[in-house]
């Protein structure tokens, strides 16, 4: 039964990176967490050996079909995320689960309020016709 939740979890997971084009881990590493019991180091380790090989992979295949992506953009913030990873599991390590989990709500409702706070400032239907226009 676990190895189905395991799986039925990651499949959530990928749909979300796919729909909303999140960094897997946002949801991920709570749902570890919550709904398979470990504690936060355990979650985010585990998270980034799962989000490693496929990194949203097949969603950029689609995204890269329509035109979607910036190459010199992304191969230039994947090197600083490479760095940044880093030194930032090296912050990481030395916290308590508990400081650590605390660290990763704020910054999920930090994320949250300052997306929230942009869809109301910018109005517009959300669609990728106003996406386009506010970027000519």
């Amino acid at each position: 039964m676990m190895i189905l939740a395991i799986v039925l979890l990651g499949l959530g997971v990928g749909v979300l990176v796919g729909l909303l084009g999140i960094g897997g881990g946002v949801v991920l590493v709570p749902a570890i967490v919550y709904l398979l019991g470990m504690d936060q180091h355990m979650a985010q380790g585990t998270s980034l050996l799962i989000l490693l090989p496929p990194l949203g992979l097949g969603a950029l295949i689609v995204y890269w079909k329509r035109g979607q992506v910036d190459l010199v953009a992304g191969i230039l913030c994947a090197l600083g995320m490479l760095l940044g990873g880093y030194f930032g599991s090296r912050m990481a390590i030395p916290l308590s689960s508990q400081n650590l989990k605390g660290f990763f709500g704020a910054f999920l409702m930090l994320v949250s309020i300052l997306l929230w706070r942009k869809t109301m400032r910018d109005g517009g239907t959300g669609s990728p016709e106003d996406a386009n226009k506010s970027n000519v």
